[in-house]
């Protein structure tokens, strides 16, 4: 029986690093994206532009990256 939790945790384990480690950038790219927007429309723009910085950090090959670089330029601009 304790075999069979060993098991269920490893196998537990491994699908978490899978599905955390292997993903597709710009997916979570975008997911960031989405946050940030929202972020914006909640007037956080503090908090927005930090998410922007983080995919171009991160995700820096991405298309999501060109609109979070555009987005923060928007926002250095505004008074």
């Amino acid at each position: 029986m304790r075999w069979r939790l060993k098991i269920n945790q490893t196998l537990s384990i491994g699908l978490l690093l899978l599905a955390f480690g292997c993903g597709n950038p710009e997916a979570k790219s975008k997911e960031l994206y989405d946050t940030a927007q929202f972020e914006e429309q909640q007037r956080n723009f503090k908090h927005a532009r930090q998410l922007y910085e983080r995919i171009l950090k991160e995700y820096p090959n991405t298309e999501t990256a060109q609109k979070a670089d555009a987005r923060i330029k928007t926002l250095d601009s505004q008074p």
